[in-house]
């Protein structure tokens, strides 16, 4: 393998908008390692910096393929390794020159963490006026710099925990690593945007982005009830505290989501029902009294469900344009997205993955590496950066 100046591989076929980006992604985990992985899929030359011990995530298993975890498998396909032990002079000198030239250095260490490496963005920035520096902490550079930016601490500071789960259970963390994953798409929105920046202005600068500020920008109606209208929001297992019905209904052969988000929907759900003259009730007329009313019109609802399966009314009531949804488990989720032609797997080298989220009628993403094996391309990136 030969690297050309910019980032690219010499010989190597190229697709994406980001094509011509080199990242230097001294990331580990979730949040950066997803970032990065969303970036290299759209063209750009990501370059993953490890420690000798190689990132975390590839020992957290199971599951695993080829006794590789596919928690690692998952968020680094399309980059290359290089594993660097930044107490070691020559490895720190290797790693000063990939952020010299990086377009992009994303980091997730503590704050401060990286400063007595001189890779903190001061640093890095005096040599590299152009390089766009993204860190991302658990609760920013203030008080918080010394939490340990844990994704189930935010889901429990936050207060996503206290919405997730029974009214009468305990709190429930959710079943992904939620912040983790919104805080890297938010850090990936950054860059772009301070890659556009640079492209008017020829510099580039820092963007922060936490778990916390995400978590809370996330809880969207939540926050804002709260910050907005004063109101503390509470668990309510699967209901939605704004409309009904929205959550899942028992028919004959267990439950099915159905979801009335607007007064037409739910006018076709009791056309599909049979019950045509519901929509007419005081109670029932308008989302806000249905709403208010919900425990007068569940009863209602769940008594005509009872006479048929859940694939039955899926069917039908999904002709009839209303949302509603069987619970499926992954297997079920891939299987309805090849179903639907999303072609939700593609295969690099032979790790199956979920494809990126994002078509591009021009640029498509591209899949073209593996997760790359710890320092797997160490010895080619040491001799591009010390040439």
């Amino acid at each position: 393998m030969a690297v050309e100046e910019g980032g690219r591989v010499m010989g190597e076929q190229r697709s994406g908008p980001l094509d011509g980006l080199l990242v230097a992604d001294f990331s580990r985990i979730l949040a950066g390692p997803y970032a990065t992985m969303l970036l290299a899929d759209l063209g750009a030359q990501v370059i993953k910096v490890e420690g000798p011990a190689g990132d975390d995530t590839r020992t957290w298993m199971p599951p695993v393929r080829d006794e590789v975890s596919t928690y690692y498998l998952g968020i680094n396909r399309n980059k290359r390794s290089i594993a660097l032990d930044l107490k070691d002079p020559a490895d720190l000198d290797v790693a000063r020159r990939l952020a010299a030239r990086a377009d992009v250095m994303i980091e997730n260490f503590r704050p401060g963490g990286l400063t007595r490496f001189g890779l903190d963005y001061a640093t890095v920035a005096a040599g590299n006026s152009r390089v766009v520096y993204a860190s991302i902490s658990g609760f920013g550079t203030g008080a918080g710099a010394n939490y340990p930016g844990y994704d189930l601490m935010v889901q429990a500071i936050s207060g996503l925990m206290s919405l997730t789960g029974d009214p009468d259970g305990p709190p429930y963390r959710a079943g992904i690593s939620v912040f983790d994953v919104m805080a890297g798409l938010h850090a990936s929105i950054g860059i772009l945007a301070a890659l556009h920046h640079r492209d008017r202005t020829g510099t580039g600068q820092h963007v922060e982005v936490n778990l916390l500020s995400s978590a809370l920008s996330g809880l969207v109606n939540h926050s804002s009830g709260y910050v907005a209208g004063g109101t503390v929001p509470f668990r309510m297992g699967n209901a939605h505290p704004s409309l009904f019905p929205y959550e899942p209904l028992p028919t004959a052969d267990g439950e099915l989501i159905v979801i009335a988000g607007n007064d037409g929907q739910f006018r076709k759900l009791c056309q599909v029902l049979d019950l045509p003259d519901l929509p007419d009730d005081p109670r029932f007329g308008r989302n806000q009294d249905r709403t208010a009313h919900r425990e007068a019109l569940r009863p209602i609802l769940v008594e005509r469900l009872a006479r048929r399966t859940k694939d039955e009314w899926f069917r039908d009531l999904l002709a009839a344009g209303v949302p509603c949804a069987p619970i499926n488990t992954i297997d079920g989720g891939v299987a309805l997205a090849e179903e639907l032609g999303l072609d939700p797997v593609v295969t690099v080298g032979d790790v199956p993955g979920v494809r990126n989220p994002i078509t591009f009628s021009d640029t498509p993403a591209r899949y073209e590496l593996p997760p790359p094996g710890l320092d797997e391309h160490g010895e080619e990136i040491r001799a591009w950066l010390t040439s």
